[in-house]
């Protein structure tokens, strides 16, 4: 995918810490300069419980896995040996081949709603699945297999915090040009993000344009009061650049 380079343009990131250098990577090959505004941060989870509820949702005829963060903790508690797995998207199945799984389904759609589409996942009543997530996350999903007859298995591998912006970061934020993009890939990094900022940054964040990678985080930027909101093809890094290129 080629990216045309006509002139300088800024972004911000609200990906958790440490997770951003692809994103950065990618802006920059299309002159972009990114600010690293993470309101969250990873913790991965270990301990007997969620070790053998990990083991229980590997061994389920079909596991899904909701993001590349989900594979990379859950890896680092077992081997990831599964029947079928199953992405959400495409940086979730590229994490999971880079885990020596070979064999990944995932949909076009890349997000819950397209993954919830998927032909395997609509006749599985009496069915076990696998799901490997975070705290807190991906509840339609679980929900919605539920609802469907499925027996899902639920193995939260990691959980996400709140990092606090640093006295220094607010001021990089203050100094970064009002007209930057914003890239939103979670509707909970959003909402933290947007409980930390005071009135004036706040209506400065919400004042720029959003590049969201799901008509979902379409629907929660709107409700949280952004008036320009465009959709990426997904949530990879090139896609949310090249959508993020078109507004500069």
């Amino acid at each position: 995918m080629t990216i045309r380079r006509e002139r300088e343009w800024y972004a911000i990131s609200l990906r958790p810490q440490g997770q951003h250098r692809r994103l950065r990577d990618a802006a920059a090959r299309a002159g972009g300069h990114l600010l690293a505004l993470s309101p969250l941060r990873i913790v991965a989870l270990d301990d007997a419980e969620t070790r053998s509820r990990l083991g229980d949702a590997l061994a389920a005829p079909r596991c899904i896995f909701t993001s590349p963060n989900a594979v990379a903790c859950a890896a680092r508690l077992q081997e990831l040996a599964t029947s079928r797995a199953i992405a959400v998207g495409a940086g979730t199945a590229a994490e999971l081949r880079r885990h020596g799984i070979a064999t990944v389904v995932a949909p076009e759609r890349m997000d819950s709603e397209g993954l919830l589409d998927l032909a395997e996942l609509r006749d599985v009543a009496g069915r076990r699945i696998g799901l490997v997530t975070g705290e807190g996350g991906r509840g339609l999903i679980e929900r919605t297999l539920g609802e469907r007859g499925a027996d899902v298995v639920r193995a939260d591998v990691y959980r996400r915090e709140l990092a606090e912006f640093s006295p220094a970061l607010l001021r990089r934020f203050d100094a970064f040009p009002a007209a930057a993009v914003l890239f939103v890939t979670s509707a909970e990094a959003l909402d933290a993000a947007l409980d930390q900022l005071d009135g004036e940054r706040r209506a400065k964040l919400l004042a720029m344009p959003a590049v969201v990678a799901s008509e979902r985080l379409r629907a929660a930027c709107a409700q949280a009061g952004f008036g320009k909101i465009v959709v990426a093809a997904s949530a990879r890094p090139a896609d949310l650049v090249l959508a993020a290129n078109a507004l500069a």
